[in-house]
């Protein structure tokens, strides 16, 4: 048993089940035990890999759509750029340089960087350290005035509840401890959860014996985001608003089911085996999300396939111009990589991009309409 197990194991002791949420947070955020909290998870030597890591393409991409959303915006400056959960810093170092190619783009930013690793903090600040960065605990940090922000593959981290549909209930999934008093797994409440009518609203008919997940810290913090997008200015005339953009693996519309998965040196592994040893992730409910960020305010776009977003920003004709100054060997690399990016099979049907934006921006580069009060429907 790991010394994390062990935490865990004796405080299922002393108080009972715990919720799964619960468990999710100690394994990967516990200050000295948890795996974001010891180690650079990210590339061949890690476990897992995130588009940023498999292409300057992407990176390159997300910078020019935020330098287009600044030109849309109206040039602001100052503005704050965010990034949540930016691993060792390579897609905002890639998206940096792009945009340096935008007049003033630079200049008026201020970077800002939510994260909790300290391992991955200094990789950032290697990486992004003559940009200046500030690092934030919480977007309550933020300076007033105009946004831009980007959360690749970070909501799919985000600890949530589970629970599954008997007898006309919701009852909630707990981790408890195995026969052997000492290993983890899933027990379902006997008694009905209290107070989900959300779930009734996300999972409406629900069959017996259905399995669906509450992403509660991931709604909190979009709502988060949608209400600093739908500020108004401020008394003093500081202009407010701006634009958000998700891009991570997911599921649209709403369904029931079980996502919570485990990934350590690149396969799957077992979520309840070594708690803090291996990266839980699980499928982001975009219609729930986009859901809450409409009802507190904000405008919301997508989601679409990251491959059909990528296409629409340009990586064909990024990939062309990166290909003639390329030898035989990179020419294949940078095909590979754009197939892998963009193809149903790989990560251009499963991940998806969503936006959000304040109520007078104008349409973001990707998008073709607004979504608004459509995130019930159908993909």
């Amino acid at each position: 048993m790991t010394a994390l197990a062990d935490i865990i194991a004796r405080r299922i002791r002393r108080e009972g089940p715990i919720g799964l949420a619960d468990y999710m947070s100690l394994a990967l955020l516990h200050p000295e035990h948890g795996y974001y909290s010891r180690r650079d998870p990210l590339g061949r030597g890690g476990d897992f890999i995130t588009a940023p890591e498999i292409s300057q393409m992407f990176g390159e991409l997300i910078g020019l759509w935020c330098a287009d959303c600044w030109l849309r915006a109206g040039r602001p400056s100052p503005f704050s750029l965010v990034e949540l959960g930016p691993g060792r810093g390579t897609l905002m170092a890639d998206a940096l340089r792009a945009a340096a190619g935008v007049p003033g783009f630079l200049d008026a930013k201020r970077l800002c960087l939510v994260e909790a690793s300290h391992t991955l903090k200094a990789m950032q600040r290697g990486a992004l350290g003559t940009h200046r960065p500030r690092w934030l605990t919480s977007l309550s940090d933020l300076a007033d005035g105009p946004i831009i922000l980007i959360a690749n593959e970070f909501f799919d981290a985000l600890p949530l509840r589970q629970f599954t549909y008997r007898s006309g209930a919701w009852h909630e999934n707990l981790v408890t401890l195995g026969a052997d008093d000492r290993s983890f797994r899933l027990a379902v409440d006997r008694s009905p959860a209290r107070h989900t009518p959300l779930l009734d609203r996300l999972y409406p008919g629900a069959d017996e014996g259905d399995v669906a997940e509450l992403p509660g810290m991931a709604l909190s913090l979009i709502s988060e985001i949608a209400q600093r997008l739908s500020q108004p200015a401020s008394e003093d005339g500081t202009p407010s608003g701006g634009a958000a953009l998700i891009l991570d693996y997911g599921y649209h519309p709403s369904r029931p089911q079980a996502t919570l998965q485990a990934l350590k040196g690149h396969a799957r592994h077992d979520p309840f085996i070594a708690p803090g040893e291996a990266d839980l992730t699980v499928h982001v409910n975009f219609a729930a999300l986009l859901r809450a960020a409409a009802e507190a305010g904000a405008e919301t776009w997508g989601p679409v396939g990251q491959g059909a977003f990528l296409e629409a920003l340009g990586l064909e004709a990024r990939a062309a111009a990166l290909s003639t100054k390329a030898s035989s060997a990179q020419r294949r690399d940078i095909e590979a990589a754009k197939h892998r990016l963009t193809d149903p099979d790989q990560m251009g049907v499963l991940f998806k991009a969503a936006a959000l934006s304040s109520p007078d921006f104008p349409q973001p580069a990707g998008f073709a309409e607004k979504t608004t009060g459509r995130h019930a429907g159908s993909d």
